[in-house]
This record gives C-alpha cells, structure tokens and sequence, in this order.
C-alpha cells in the first residue's frame, strides 16, 4: 500500500480509503468484517462511514457494524484512521425533533456522542460535515468543534459536499478564531465522467490545504466496465449506469473509454481508480466494496501506473472543464 499526508496534517494515510456504505444494506455483518479484515491485511488504513449509513429506520447501523469489529481487538482501532460524519437527521422516522440533524452546536454535540457509542471506541480521527448547514455560522460550528478536540474525542474536522467558497468561508473564520486548525479535507463527488470538482472545489482545497477525497470514483458503475459486462455477461446495467447509458452520446462516449483501456490491456475500474490517484490534491478515492473481491480489484490500482498516452486519451473522451477562472472567464 501507498500512503499520502491528509492534506496540510501530518496523518498518514493510504491512496485508497475504504467505504462502508454497504455494509448493513447490501453487506451483512460477517462479510461486512471479512472485508474490513482483508483492508487491513493490505494495509489499508483509512475508512469513512457516516452515522446515517444504514438508511431509514437502520440509520446507524453500518457505525454499529465498524464498532462490533473494533471490538474484536487485535489493533483494529489503532491501526484505523477512522473518519465519519454529521449532518443527517437521526432521529425516529415519521416524526423528527427539532436538533437532531445538521450542524448546530447542541447536535454536533449529540451526535458524536451517539457515534462513538456505536463505533466503541472513545475518538474519531476525522469528523467531516456531511453537507453545508446554511443555518449555522462557521464561529458556532467552530466553537463546537474545539469543545470536542480538547476533549479528545476527535482530532481533525473535515467537509463533505462542500463548495469551494464554503471551504473558504469555513478557513478564514477558523483563522479569525485562533487555535482551530479549521477543515482538513473534503470529500466531493469527482471521478472522469464528472469533472466539475476541478472548476472550483479542487482548487479551494488546494489554496487551504485540504485533502480531496473523492466519492463514487466509478459514478455508480459506468466506469466500471458496464458495457462489456452486458456484452459478456448479460448483466444489464442498473440505476445511475441505466440512466446514463439510455443516453446515445453517452454509451457512445463509454464505449470509447473502454475501447481504450482494452486496447492498453487495462480494466476500467481500475483504471478509473488509478487516473484519480494521478490529480492533484487527492489523497485517495473511497472505495465501497460489496465483496472481499471488490476490494482487491480497487488494490490493484494502487500500483497501477497509467502512461502518457493513456491519461491523453482519457482527457480526450472525458474532457474537464480547464483550469480555473479561465474554464468559465473567457
């Protein structure tokens, strides 16, 4: 395994961060542990979940998971930079109460509580804001945040879903405030199909520091080779991919993309891991593995190297937006 510095920190991390999305709605607990134990076996040391993972009335759920191996010891907790987040309403589903979801003080402070509990374990390495709370001012969210790292039960913040004027904002009154290191990373939505991060997001995290992560690095299997697996398989393509692919120009513009890869012998999942592993600002891809086959297929593409003639051709079928401001000024 690769490792990388979460942004500006001086935590290490691996190149792949292993998603738990999964696990409760698509992954049992047993499988859910196997593949936790088989990220570690090949030293994967960063996971990210959510305390709403689990969905509906199972919110929670997926923490309970992660927090059932954690106590089977071993050095699971230590060996895992653990990153979760906060925002989603957590409370009974039909009637919700006031202040159990998004980013005000008195939830910040509920919800970490409630995580910890579920994850059995005392600090959250990473605790990111799972979507902007436009209600709440950055000085009380801060305020709330270094209650809990002088506390110790977490020590770094983090963003999800962010825009780069919201990191910005964050940082600057983080800055105003003394004493509070502010946002560390965001986790956006970036992959080739969807370029937009670069225009924006990216280059806010890269100015303040933050480590990219990206979420749904194969867009929901479109990049994942979904049209030689119909051709092969049968297995017809579903939810996002369906969508997508119902579209002529854009199963035209997979099919080149695969075309491609098969070309260069290359598989488009990985291949698609390993082109994020090369941007600038990404610490990591998260990864969310149904299967312990899963995980070792987005392994590989850790040490995959992508040549020159590859990565020009990927920018020629998935084109980004350019630098910014030119991409949108002139």
């Amino acid at each position: 395994m690769k490792y990388t510095q979460l942004g500006r920190t001086g935590l290490k991390v691996s190149r792949l961060v292993l998603g738990t999305m999964n696990f409760g709605p698509q992954t049992d607990e047993a499988d859910s542990h196997a593949i936790m134990d088989a990220a570690l076996d090949a030293e994967l040391n960063f996971f990210d979940t959510a305390n709403v993972y689990g969905w509906g009335e199972n919110k929670g759920r997926t923490e309970s998971i992660i927090g059932n191996w954690f106590a089977k010891g071993g050095d699971r907790r230590d060996k895992v930079v653990l990153a979760t987040k906060v925002y989603g309403n957590m409370g009974a589903e039909g009637a919700p109460w006031p202040n159990q979801d998004k980013l005000s003080a008195l939830n910040i402070r509920r919800a970490v509580d409630a995580s910890l509990k579920r994850l059995q374990t005392d600090y959250i390495d990473l605790y990111q804001f799972h979507h902007v709370d436009r209600n709440t001012p950055f000085e009380e969210i801060w305020q709330a945040i270094d209650v809990l790292v002088q506390q110790g039960k977490i020590l770094y913040a983090g963003s999800s879903n962010f825009p780069g004027y919201k990191i910005a904002q964050a940082n600057e009154i983080a800055a105003r405030r003394g004493g509070t290191i502010g946002l560390v990373s965001e986790q956006c939505l970036y992959n080739l199909a969807e370029r937009r991060a670069e225009m924006e997001v990216i280059p806010a995290a890269e100015e303040y520091g933050l480590g990219v992560i990206p979420w749904s690095p194969l867009h929901g299997g479109l990049l994942g080779g979904v049209i030689k697996k119909e051709v092969e398989g049968g297995r017809r393509a579903s939810g996002r991919s369906a969508d997508a692919l119902a579209s002529t120009a854009v199963r035209a513009q997979i099919q080149a993309y695969e075309d491609l890869l098969e070309k260069h012998g290359l598989e488009p999942g990985e291949a698609a891991l390993a082109w994020l592993l090369t941007r600038p600002g990404v610490t990591g891809p998260i990864v969310g593995p149904r299967t312990a086959e899963q995980l070792g297929s987005a392994l590989r593409a850790v040490e995959l190297e992508l040549s020159q003639e590859v990565l020009e051709g990927l920018d020629e079928i998935f084109p980004g937006p350019g630098p910014s401001p030119e991409a949108f000024a002139w």
